[in-house]
């Protein structure tokens, strides 16, 4: 019987969760990566020694089988880590109703279907891990369907993680400041960021924790001074408009 611990990550191509599923299955878990592109997927995959899942955490019935696939060897899922998420948006008075749509049923939404179809496959030390923002606690002006949604994401977790811990099963939040990944493509000023590296590793240390802790939120960030402090990172459209320092 195989007694690895199953874990599904989802945004797993790239960034974040390709980041977390190369650790976690270093670490020997049984990682099945999911994203909605077949190609990208299967190259993060077959590069971390990972299985793969296409589907898409806003549609139940393609998360669904994601959860299905994950599950089959075992019967069981153990630990999802939800790092899927976009950025986009504009202010409010440029904003389309649609795109203000897309970004809370990417964020936010797709919390409620990726643990809606996980939660029958896990039982007591099951956990989930949801990757949110520090704009959920700072709101930032110009990205209010983002900060929404990632206020709502917390809220979500929250009211969940009280619900299903007479089952045994833990909920945290791991809320990042800005991470160097290319989600921050499109941001104009320079910023002292987190690696992929330093996110994969909290996860990985929420996962270790005994499952009587209750730790609802660890929030993690760059430090800004001091001899720590990294280089400030220059997104793309911040070196475009010669925002380097």
């Amino acid at each position: 019987m195989d007694e690895r611990r199953v874990v599904i990550v989802t945004g797993g191509s790239s960034g974040i969760g390709l980041e977390v599923g190369r650790q976690l299955a270093a670490a020997g878990h049984d990682v099945v990566l999911s994203a909605r592109r077949e190609g990208p997927l299967r190259a993060a995959a077959e590069a971390v020694g990972a299985r793969c899942a296409v589907g898409d955490v806003g549609d139940p019935d393609s998360f669904a089988a994601v959860v299905a696939d994950a599950a089959a060897p075992t019967g069981r899922v153990d630990l999802v880590v939800h790092a899927a998420g976009t950025m986009g948006g504009t202010f409010v008075r440029k904003e389309a109703f649609d795109e203000f749509e897309r970004i809370l049923r990417t964020n936010l939404s797709s919390a409620f279907v990726v643990a809606n179809a996980a939660l029958p496959a896990m039982g007591p030390g099951g956990r989930f891990v949801f990757v949110s923002s520090s704009s959920a606690h700072s709101p930032q002006p110009g990205r209010s369907a983002y900060s929404a949604s990632k206020a709502g994401l917390n809220a979500f977790a929250a009211a969940m993680a009280a619900e299903v811990e007479r089952d045994g099963i833990s909920v945290h939040l791991l809320t990042v400041g800005p991470v160097e990944t290319p989600m921050l493509d499109d941001v104009r000023f320079p910023m002292r960021t987190l690696g992929v590296e330093e996110v994969g590793a909290a996860v990985r240390w929420l996962d270790s924790l005994p499952a009587n802790v209750r730790l609802p939120e660890v929030r993690l960030s760059s430090v800004e001074d001091g001899p720590f402090a990294p280089e400030p990172y220059v997104p793309e459209a911040a070196r475009r408009l010669g925002r380097t320092g």
